[in-house]
């Protein structure tokens, strides 16, 4: 019985001087492990909570879109974009919000939020759309220069047939024949190989533009 009690006396104070050397550490160690968890969750929680507020705010937008008040879904769009423009509803909101400043002819403000989704849009593709969309504005604003340097190669392949003809339209509006032609046979050549109905009808209206300008001159 001493014997045990003696193996269990140096087993506790091994523990104790471990404790001593080692303790600290471990106190240290499992309340970083424990913030660490507490703040994920919060993370995740903060998250989330942004992602829903974002939401409730696009739909008001597509309310303000479909009623076409313009005033609207420009206030809705600037406050996605100041306060949640980490969400994909920011980008998206953008693309609505510049849609409606298009169809109520008002250029100037369908210029801002286009603005912003192509330097700053989370996703790529979205980020070529806005550009897209710019120089289209931009074309119709009869801002030439600045709509063909939205119009360099997008980074999505996809979008590479659309910049051209584009291209083609804002060099043909500069009186810029020989350079447009060379725009719409890119168009084409990236067209070539479609197979969807609006890809066809695109590359049927390139080929039109084409003609246009003079053919396989």
């Amino acid at each position: 019985m001493a014997a045990f009690d003696l193996e269990e006396q140096e087993q506790i104070s091994q523990i104790k001087g471990w404790w001593e050397q080692y303790g600290k550490l471990v106190t240290l160690v499992a309340m970083v492990a424990a913030l660490a968890s507490v703040g994920w969750q919060g993370w995740n929680w903060y998250k989330g909570r942004q992602v829903q507020d974002a939401s409730a705010l696009y739909g008001q937008l597509q309310k303000a879109a479909a009623e076409r008040n313009a005033q609207k879904a420009r206030e809705l769009a600037g406050e996605l974009i100041d306060k949640f423009a980490g969400t994909a509803y920011a980008d998206l909101a953008a693309l609505l919000s510049a849609k409606v400043q298009m169809e109520a002819g008002d250029l100037k403000n369908a210029r801002v939020p286009l603005a912003w989704a192509a330097a700053k849009a989370n996703d790529a593709a979205l980020r070529d759309l806005a550009r897209l969309r710019l120089a289209t504005v931009m074309l119709d604003d009869k801002a030439y220069d600045e709509a063909l340097a939205q119009l360099q190669a997008p980074a999505d392949e996809s979008f590479a047939a659309r910049f051209a003809d584009l291209k083609g339209d804002v060099l043909v509006a500069q009186g810029k024949k020989d350079e447009a032609r060379a725009a719409y046979k890119v168009a084409i050549a990236a067209l070539d190989q479609a197979t969807k109905s609006e890809a066809v009808t695109l590359r049927e209206l390139a080929q039109a533009k084409l003609d246009a300008v003079g053919g396989a001159q």
